[in-house]
């Protein structure tokens, strides 16, 4: 009967599986390397800088303060108005604003009206100094003109005596040939002027 005679195996080195898994961890190291770079191209060799981020102003905060007063509501008020004098409701103090007077002129811008002797024939109501009194004209020769008659007429108007047309104007003349009053016609049948002395004087009828 043969005789079995046993071989011992050859035992393979331990640190095989080690060297192989130190050469295999540089070559990891390199790819996975270049995978980060490939995914990602906006990072290079420099770190990358962080995005600065969009910032949104805050509101203003809201003005303290009392509402604005509409202007144009309060424009009336700034106008003075005029106060009558009379009223006892007047604020004390406060002056009253009087509407302005227009005061009429003795002569007429446009020079007046055309005037004819014929036309001023007769008789007349004088108005002057809140008085009034009659006139008569008439066409007799008089020293200044022609021939005048006053009835109850006061002041100056009284001493008329003659009476005379120069132009537009009507000229009344006193006894010492003096004129008294220069009248425009202003109207049909009326004449409006002034005295010597400053007082308005009309004739009408």
């Amino acid at each position: 009967m043969a005789k079995l005679v046993h071989t011992p195996r050859r035992a393979e080195p331990r640190n095989t599986h080690f060297r192989i898994a130190v050469l295999a961890a540089p070559a990891l190291a390199i790819a996975l390397s270049a995978c980060t770079r490939t995914a990602d191209p906006y990072q290079g060799g420099v770190s990358a800088q962080p995005r600065a981020s969009t910032l949104t102003p805050a509101p203003p905060p809201p003005v303290a303060g009392q509402p604005l007063q509409d202007v144009s509501r309060q424009a009336p008020d700034a106008v003075a108005q005029p106060i009558d004098p009379l009223n006892p409701n007047t604020p004390a103090g406060q002056e009253p604003v009087l509407a302005p007077v227009e005061v009429a002129s003795a002569t007429p811008s446009d020079g007046g009206k055309p005037v004819t002797r014929n036309e001023l024939l007769g008789a007349w109501t004088v108005s002057s100094g809140g008085a009034n009194c009659q006139i008569f004209l008439t066409l007799t020769k008089w020293s200044g003109g022609y021939r005048a008659a006053s009835r109850a007429c006061p002041g100056s108007l009284k001493a008329v005596q003659a009476w005379d047309v120069k132009g537009k104007q009507v000229v009344l003349v006193d006894q010492s040939g003096g004129t008294t009053a220069t009248l425009f016609r202003s109207a049909d049948s009326r004449y409006d002027g002034s005295t010597t002395s400053g007082s308005a004087i009309s004739l009408s009828r």
